[in-house]
């Protein structure tokens, strides 16, 4: 059964496919609540404004940093903010990085859609 998601503000269908959507426990924990991650999404969809800040984030328990250049995710037909874009996703190589330190700042990462849900209308098509 395939989920319809919409954007709670307009009703605009978002386009969002079900099978590029991450697994819950994929992420760490702390950073998921209340949305759902996406490993691909139709950019026609979406309006992206670049966003850069200094502020902590959590990777794992064991990882952090201090500056996250994410991407603001808002829906074409109303301008209301969705979600994120982060360029922390599963790594594109299999390499644990420089000095084994971890593949986030050394090794190129997939692009990750973070979506909250309460800014979705899903619905489940039958």
């Amino acid at each position: 059964m395939a989920s319809i998601y919409c954007c709670a503000e307009c009703g605009a269908n978002l386009n969002l496919n079900s099978s590029h959507l991450f697994p819950p426990d994929f992420y760490f924990e702390a950073g998921n609540k209340g949305t759902l991650s996406f490993s691909l999404i139709d950019s026609t969809k979406f309006r992206l404004e670049k966003e850069d800040k200094l502020r902590p984030f959590f990777e794992t328990v064991n990882y952090w940093g201090i500056q996250r250049n994410r991407t603001k995710i808002k829906c074409n037909s109303c301008a209301r903010l969705v979600g994120y874009v982060y360029d922390d996703g599963p790594p594109l190589t299999d390499s644990p990085g420089q000095y084994h330190f971890g593949p986030s700042q050394v090794i190129p990462r997939a692009p990750r859609y973070r979506f909250k849900i309460k800014e979705l209308r899903i619905s489940s098509e039958s």
